[in-house]
């Protein structure tokens, strides 16, 4: 999807088409002030004080039918240059004006834009007539406080979208129209998979038993691959005592994105924001040998952030989340093995998700902003270096980022582009020397000397939510069979008739761990075909006389007209097979 704010074109002309809607909404709303109208990602948008109007679906195209006639126009789009108190002598009358120009220093030379009967402030630059800006489309209306401030009053926010030509204007629609049937959120909401409450609190999702069945998949699918590697599991709470964090130095680095702090006992407790300092704990509660290491620990971790409201997007990002994380305590001879060996665990589950589309980052710190990181600068450089290192012996390709590193080390981070666009961190490796400081970790070298542990901290399927975000908008919501939270539904031509066979098949399918639903529903076969489709459940079973005397059933899959008959010891053979392997059909290994 294009980036209307970072290419300079597409930001002329949807800047251009702001100030195009706001000379139409002024024709329709004479009362119209208006506060900004910048170019976002998207395309632009409008804060406008209509005073008691307040605008509708319905009036969007009214709208556009009077920014239509603006363009026909083909008025010439004039830059004027006036001084600070003639602006304010022009705009004497708007409230909203004033409050922008009296914003800029004495002596300052604004400009504003002319273009027929409607003028407004403007650094521009702007298209040379309205005409330009004739393929537009209005998107959605909200409401938007003055400011961002709650305390002030509600404006009106109308977004649009213009493009150079029709044709991109329709390809543009017709991706936005992908984008909403990709969304999480809706999906979320449509499959039963989680829910917010305003109740509950924001960004605090809840899961539902479709959801449930997911995320417990997916932890066990990614702990099996972990115990297959040498890793041990634990369990840690989700809150401790801000002993922990002043040590760890989170109370110090992190505290803005942490939830308060709560004070019971004579002792200060936090929800944690992330549980390397739990793991931290659990080496130190024994002494270890250089024959112990390298030690991996890993969890299914509930953690806890403060995200700002204005960031939370559903569960890709939230406060209460669950993350894949693991520490490696290691040498420092193993430091390279260890990444290597972390590496192609992330390429083999993006392998099993047919995931391709990525690139490898290497996170550095902004050596310009120190002061946001803990730790020497030659432990930082030794750090990244080993990092940057590896990379190369690897043969990966990667890129660098200044300013990227977590406040304790450098990290390589796994960049997913999503299908709405979205620049997705899926998997880290951090490599550590601060918290063994921080800690005082030890183990016993092969000289008897004792030694710090190096930590590695890595995530591969990072958060859990934020995965199965990705998952549903790269999808369509068309899980793989292995992970569908509804897998079969086995449906009866006639329930009356073949009810009873129908309940024989659903009852063989959950002996082998399918999970089946039956729809004998008293209505007509094709309207519940049509259902099983739009639920998006992978398979649909037919039964019907022929099925009965044959000992057989009629498969059918998502997405799909063909109909394949088979014997049902045959089918369910194949489809234990299919789940087992976790497979990923044809049909729907991406959306």
């Amino acid at each position: 999807m294009r980036n209307f704010k970072e290419d300079a074109a597409l930001n002329t002309l949807n800047h251009s088409c702001a100030h195009l809607m706001a000379q139409a909404v002024k024709h329709l709303y004479p009362q119209a002030k208006f506060w900004v109208g910048p170019v976002v990602e998207e395309g632009f948008y409008y804060d406008i004080d209509l005073g008691d109007e307040v605008i509708r679906d319905e009036d969007l195209p009214k709208i556009e039918k009077e920014m239509k006639k603006c363009a026909k126009a083909d008025k010439r789009i004039v830059r004027q240059e006036i001084t600070r108190e003639e602006a304010l002598e022009q705009f004497k009358d708007d409230e909203y004006k004033i409050d922008l120009i009296n914003r800029m220093p004495e002596g300052t030379h604004i400009s504003m834009y002319t273009q027929g009967d409607f003028t407004d402030l403007c650094r521009g630059p702007h298209t040379e007539t309205t005409k330009n800006c004739r393929y537009f489309k209005l998107i959605k209306h909200s409401g938007a406080y003055w400011k961002g401030d709650k305390n002030n009053k509600v404006l009106q926010r109308i977004y649009g979208v213009c493009l150079p030509t029709q044709e991109e204007l329709d390809s543009h629609l017709a991706d936005l129209e992908d984008a909403k049937q990709r969304d999480h959120r809706k999906l979320g909401k449509d499959m039963q998979i989680f829910m917010f409450s305003d109740i509950v609190g924001g960004g605090l999702p809840l899961w539902l038993p479709n959801g449930l069945t997911v995320r417990r998949l997916l932890s066990d699918y990614i702990m099996n691959k972990e115990l297959a590697r040498g890793y041990q599991h634990v369990l840690t709470p989700s809150v401790a005592s801000t002993k922990l964090y002043k040590i760890s130095g989170h109370l110090a680095h992190y505290k803005d994105d942490m939830f308060p702090i709560m004070s019971r006992d004579d002792d200060e407790f936090v929800l944690r924001p992330m549980n390397c300092p739990e793991h931290m704990i659990i080496y130190k509660s024994q002494l270890h040998s250089y024959r112990d290491l390298p030690i991996r620990i890993a969890e299914i971790a509930n953690d806890f952030r403060f995200e700002a409201s204005g960031a939370l997007t559903g569960i890709e990002r939230s406060r209460a989340f669950t993350q894949n994380d693991s520490h490696i305590f290691c040498t420092e001879e193993q430091i390279a093995s260890e990444i290597k060996a972390v590496t192609e665990l992330i390429l083999d589950v993006y392998k099993d998700f047919n995931l391709n589309q990525f690139e490898f980052r290497l996170s550095l710190r902004d050596k310009e902003n120190t002061e946001k990181y803990f730790g020497n600068d030659e432990l930082w450089e030794r750090s990244e270096s080993e990092l940057r290192e590896v990379l190369k012996e690897m043969n990966v390709p990667y890129y660098e980022a200044e300013g990227e590193a977590a406040f304790y080390g450098p990290k390589i981070d796994v960049q997913v582009r999503s299908a709405l666009g979205h620049d997705v961190t899926l998997s880290t490796i951090q490599l550590d020397y601060q918290l063994p400081e921080r800690f005082e970790l030890e183990y016993v070298a092969n000289g008897g000397e004792k030694k710090r542990p190096v930590v590695i901290h890595r995530a591969i399927l990072g958060s859990i939510d934020r995965f199965v975000a990705f998952l549903l908008e790269e999808t369509k919501g068309i899980l793989p069979l292995w992970l569908a939270p509804r897998q079969a539904v086995v449906i009866p031509v006639s329930p009356e008739a073949h009810g009873d066979y129908a309940k024989k098949v659903v009852e063989e399918l959950r002996k082998i761990g399918v999970r089946t639903e039956l729809d004998d529903r008293n209505e007509k076969l094709g309207y519940r075909i049509r259902e099983a489709q739009t639920n998006k459940l992978p398979i649909e079973v037919v039964v019907g006389d022929g099925e009965i005397e044959n000992n057989g059933i009629t498969l059918r899959r998502y997405g799909s007209r063909q109909e394949t008959k088979m014997s049902l010891e045959d089918f369910l053979i194949a489809i234990k097979a299919e789940i087992d392997e976790k497979r990923l059909a044809p049909e729907i290994q991406k959306a």
